[in-house]
C-alpha cells in the first residue's frame, strides 16, 4: 500500500479511513521544579521538538532523518532501540499489537543536555504523530508508560517529570503509574540555559551518595509546602516550599556560574529558582511575566560573568502540551 493513500478498514457496514502521515509538536520542560525531584515539571511555551511519522506496511520502526538547528542533532542514534523517540514507538507497538509499522523524522529544537527535556521532547512528540494514524487512538494516560519507557533510553531511568507534562499539559505529579495536572496560579517561568552541555548521566551520578533522614525530612516539608500552596493558589507557601535541599546542592557545582545566577533571579523577586532538570539550565517562578522577563537579563549577566553565553525565555508556567499539527 502507497504511504501516500489511506488505508481503508471495514468492520461490518462501518468502514474507517486511517491517516498515513502526521506531524507533532512537544514543548521545552523544566524538571523537577527543584523540589519534586523526578516528580513535578511544567511545560514552557517556545521551543519544542517535531516529529514526522508515516505508516507504513512494512512491521518496523524505522528513523530516516534526525535535523535541527541545535548543536548535536545530526549526531543523535538512528537505531530504534537507541533512540527515545524509537523505543517509544516500539513499545506501541510490542503492546497493542500493531502490525504495521512507523517511519520516523525528528527535527529538534531544543538544546541537547539543555535540562530543558530535549530526549523526552522527541519521544513525546512521536508518541502524539503515531497515535494519529495508528487505526485505534490512545488516550494521553495511555501514552504515558510508553513515553516513560522510551525517555528511560536517554536518562537511564524511569521518571516522568519531562514526558508528563508535555502529553497533558501545564504543572503535572509524575510517578511511574500515573500523571496528574495540578491546580496551579497564573505564574511565569523565566529560564536561562547557558550555551554549555550538563549530560543527564553525569549529575544523576552527583546523587550517588547516601542522605541523612534530617535532610530528606525538610525537603518533604518543602515538597508539602510548595504543593499545598499550589492547591491554595497562595503564593507565600509556594515561595517557602520552592527550595531544593537534596538535588540542587549536589549539582550546583556541575553549573558555573550557578551561584550568582540564582542569586540574581531571587534579587529580582523570583518566589524561588533552581535548576532545571538535569541542569544547566536555571529557572525562577515569578508573580507577573515583566518581573520574569526584568530577571532573565540579570540572569544571563550572571552566566557571562562565568564565562558563558546563554538563552532565555520567559513562559507561563501553565505551558501547553505537545499537539498534532499537520
Amino acid at each position: 500500500m502507497s504511504a501516500l493513500a489511506p488505508a481503508i478498514h471495514s468492520s461490518g457496514s462501518t468502514m474507517t479511513v486511517s491517516r498515513l502521515h502526521a506531524s507533532a509538536f512537544a514543548p521545552a520542560s523544566i524538571g523537577n521544579i527543584g523540589v519534586g525531584f523526578d516528580l513535578l515539571g511544567h511545560t514552557l511555551e517556545g521551543p519544542g521538538d517535531h516529529a514526522e511519522v508515516a505508516r507504513i506496511d512494512e512491521p518496523v520502526v524505522r528513523i530516516v532523518e534526525i535535523t535541527g538547528d541545535v548543536e548535536g542533532a545530526s549526531s543523535l542514534p538512528l537505531e530504534a532501540e537507541r533512540n527515545t523517540a524509537g523505543r517509544a514507538l516500539m513499545e506501541l507497538r510490542e503492546r497493542h499489537g500493531i502490525a504495521h509499522g512507523f517511519e520516523v523524522r525528528l527535527r529538534k529544537g531544543i538544546a541537547l543536555g539543555s535540562g530543558l527535556g530535549g530526549s523526552a521532547a522527541s519521544c513525546v512528540a512521536v508518541l502524539v504523530a503515531a497515535n494519529a494514524v495508528i487505526d485505534t487512538p490512545l488516550s494521553r494516560e495511555e501514552l504515558y508508560p510508553l513515553a516513560l519507557i522510551g525517555e528511560a533510553v536517554a536518562s537511564g531511568s524511569i521518571h516522568g517529570d519531562n514526558v508528563a507534562p508535555m502529553l497533558f499539559g501545564g504543572v503535572v505529579l509524575a510517578t511511574p503509574t500515573r500523571a496528574i495536572r495540578l491546580s496551579a496560579p497564573d505564574l511565569f517561568c523565566a529560564a536561562v540555559h547557558p550555551h554549555f552541555v550538563l549530560e543527564t548521566r553525569l549529575a544523576r551520578a552527583a546523587l550517588s551518595a547516601p542522605y541523612a533522614i534530617g535532610e530528606f525530612v525538610k525537603q518533604s516539608e518543602h515538597l508539602a509546602l510548595f504543593l499545598t500552596g499550589l492547591a491554595r493558589g497562595d503564593r507565600a507557601l509556594i515561595a517557602e516550599g520552592l527550595a531544593d535541599v537534596l538535588v540542587e546542592p549536589r549539582r550546583a557545582a556541575l553549573i558555573p556560574g550557578f551561584v550568582e545566577v540564582k542569586t540574581a533571579a531571587l534579587a529580582h523577586g523570583a518566589l524561588g529558582a533552581s535548576i532545571s532538570g538535569a541542569g544547566p539550565t536555571v529557572f525562577g517562578w515569578f508573580d507577573d511575566r515583566a518581573q520574569a522577563t526584568a530577571a532573565t537579563q540579570a540572569m544571563q549577566d550572571a552566566f557571562a560573568q562565568a564565562g558563558f553565553a546563554s538563552d532565555a525565555l520567559v513562559s507561563p508556567i501553565n505551558g501547553p502540551r505537545a499537539e498534532v499539527v499537520a
